[in-house]
């Protein structure tokens, strides 16, 4: 069923400085879930009411969506991102568990000692697709740094296929190639990422554009429908022909 009222989502950039080179997790959904199935996404998901309740609870309820965030890459991948106090990866993966099971994210956090740094997480962009789909998400994009550590992405099932940290380049070849699939907002994202070599970077890059909500729009370039979005914000490729552009 098709609806006119978007759904506020949120999504995380988990960036790792490596002496190789930078990475980001990413994660490949199901081919069984509704939206972007088989693509290569960053995690995240649709905004809670818990998530809401628990902004609240902090006395920062426009801090939903950053909740969210790391809620949902803690869900998808055991990462934990922005939480501090932890004493172990094996903490991740009994968070992650927990809340496979139903626990309440508030709750496992007071129980365990541990705490939220919503200051750490800068937002790196807003995107709202306008397009016919059975799904239409306002995605808040987030930029954190990674955990302390070593921290080996563990997917959950039936959502999640993989789970991975790679870097955005290698990512793109990947899409390019053809052994994997993005839809068209991670593209641009990925693309954007990967003009940044460390965190500074991509924080700085994150801090000097607006998060105006980008709304793609159909344009006719060289006799072909394209979809385009603004320039000016950050954005290395602002257009793709239409033919490739949705296909996840």
């Amino acid at each position: 069923m098709t609806t006119d009222e978007p759904i506020p989502a949120a999504t995380l950039v988990v960036w790792n400085d490596r002496p190789s080179g930078p990475e980001i997790l990413v994660v490949e959904r199901s081919a069984k879930m509704a939206f972007a199935a088989g693509a290569i996404v960053f995690p995240g998901g649709r905004v809670d009411p818990l998530d809401r309740a628990m902004a609240e609870s902090y006395g920062r309820p426009d801090d939903a969506h950053k909740i969210t965030a790391i809620r949902e890459t803690l869900e998808e991948t055991g990462v934990c991102a922005a939480i501090l106090g932890l004493g172990s990866e094996r903490v991740g993966l009994e968070l992650q568990q927990a809340l496979h099971e139903g626990a309440n994210f508030a709750e496992l956090l007071s129980l365990g000692g541990l705490r939220l740094d919503l200051d750490a997480l800068t937002a790196f962009a807003r995107w709202m697709p306008a397009f016919k789909q059975p799904r239409k998400f306002d995605t808040l994009f987030y930029l954190v740094a990674a955990p302390a550590g070593e921290w080996n992405p563990h997917p959950q099932e039936s959502e999640v296929v993989t789970a991975e940290w790679c870097s955005p380049a290698q990512l793109l070849d990947r899409i390019d190639q053809g052994v994997a699939s993005a839809i068209f907002p991670t593209k641009r994202n990925l693309e954007r990422l990967a003009q940044h070599g460390s965190f500074d970077s991509a924080l700085a890059d994150a801090r000097g554009h607006s998060i105006e909500t980008i709304i793609p729009w159909v344009e006719e370039i060289d006799g072909a429908p394209h979809v385009r979005i603004p320039e000016g914000r950050g954005y290395p490729v602002v257009s793709e022909p239409l033919a490739t552009a949705f296909r996840a």
